[in-house]
């Protein structure tokens, strides 16, 4: 069988869906790959910066990495910004959606709301947006640690003259993160906190 017998999914078989079962876990092995395609073509997205998109991404995955922080902030840093050419006005929300079944709930949470944090630094500037957007998000848990994500990995990273790290290095993280079982509760770890800095680590990179 190389396609479905169906026109409508109502007269699909047992075997039609057997087959589409087996079809779509071999696509998933590979979305690691798309991902990274995906960020090479943000700079087909947004200029006017002094870096571009893809600089940008890798710029706020390598001071995540240089902080000492784990695999998830770093892979959530790498691709916070990812929905930037199909979802200009929601792009953290399509991120976050990205991540949620391969990270932990915490990095999702901070992806998912960075573009209401990241108005404290421009929002002053702009007729009509609110500097202060990011105090809807008062109380919750993870607050402070989008907060921190902002100052020291998004805004901080339009730099062309760090050192930033190429995409390549941070190829086999994307890979070990969307190699996980979605949703494993032992990943997700709903309420839990990992400091996005961690000195001890960061000496020894």
């Amino acid at each position: 069988m190389d396609k479905v017998s169906f026109t409508q999914m109502k007269d699909g078989t047992k075997e039609d869906y057997e087959f589409l079962t087996a079809h779509e876990v071999d696509h998933t092995k590979h979305t690691a790959r798309r991902l990274l395609k995906a960020l090479v073509e943000l700079d087909e997205s947004l200029s006017g910066y002094q870096i571009t998109r893809l600089g940008h991404s890798v710029q706020s995955a390598t001071r995540a990495w240089r902080d000492g922080a784990d695999t998830d902030w770093v892979v959530g840093a790498l691709l916070h910004d990812i929905g930037d050419i199909y979802a200009p006005y929601n792009h953290d929300e399509y991120a976050a959606t990205i991540l949620k079944p391969f990270v932990r709930e915490q990095v999702t949470w901070c992806v998912a709301t960075h573009g209401d944090f990241q108005m404290l630094y421009y929002g002053h500037h702009l007729d009509g947006a609110d500097p202060n957007k990011r105090d809807r998000h008062a109380g919750h848990a993870y607050f402070d640690d989008c907060a921190e994500f902002c100052e020291r990995w998004d805004q901080a990273s339009f730099d062309p003259n760090y050192d930033t790290l190429p995409l390549e290095f941070f190829a086999p993280m994307v890979e070990e993160v969307f190699a996980r079982t979605p949703y494993d509760p032992d990943v997700i770890r709903p309420g839990v906190r990992e400091p996005l800095v961690n000195a001890d680590v960061a000496a020894m990179r």
